[in-house]
């Protein structure tokens, strides 16, 4: 790949192993867990990750899917589901290497607008995102440890992690414009 564009498959592929990494959080009998009338299930927000992923990636960036009824493992279970997701995403991973920067900067349909084709994968990483965060939610109300994914978290730390959570801490290696 365009050694400019590598950071896009590193992130995609690092993204994809943190969402892995919460999915395996849980247990087969919580995929029926809600916390609200109003929120989807475990396996909802599992099964729509699946399905939408190959939606974006699909249709929006044209890359080789699978057909949709293909998607989502036969026996559905957290195991099955995780090494979907992980067989899915590696197997996006040539294709996008593949891909110039003419092709990352098209603009093509998305939904209802057109974007460039970047900024459309920038979009499914951020939507991944916001759906990983819900399970670290589901996972924090059911006691359950919650994987770190950015850095420490209440249940996963180390030695040398330096959370930001104090004024100080913000300003390390900080130095006033003048004396830059």
């Amino acid at each position: 790949m365009n050694p400019m564009y590598q950071h896009l498959l590193d992130t995609y592929e690092s993204e994809t192993r943190k969402t892995e990494s919460v999915w395996r959080a849980f247990g087969d009998a919580e995929l029926d867990y809600r916390p609200h009338a109003k929120s989807s299930t475990v396996s909802e927000i599992l099964k729509h990750q699946l399905l939408s992923e190959r939606r974006f990636f699909g249709e929006f960036l044209g890359a080789p899917e699978p057909p949709p009824a293909d998607v989502l493992p036969p026996r559905f279970t957290i195991v099955t589901a995780a090494d979907r997701l992980v067989e899915l995403a590696t197997g996006r991973l040539p294709f996008l290497a593949g891909r110039d920067a003419g092709w990352w900067h098209a603009r093509t349909q998305f939904f209802d607008v057109e974007r460039e084709r970047i900024w459309i994968f920038w979009r499914r990483v951020l939507h991944s995102a916001h759906h990983r965060t819900q399970l670290t939610v589901y996972l924090r109300l059911m006691g359950k440890a919650v994987p770190s994914t950015y850095g420490p978290t209440a249940d996963v730390t180390w030695q040398g992690a330096d959370p930001t959570r104090t004024v100080e801490a913000a300003g390390r290696g900080y130095l006033p414009p003048r004396l830059k």
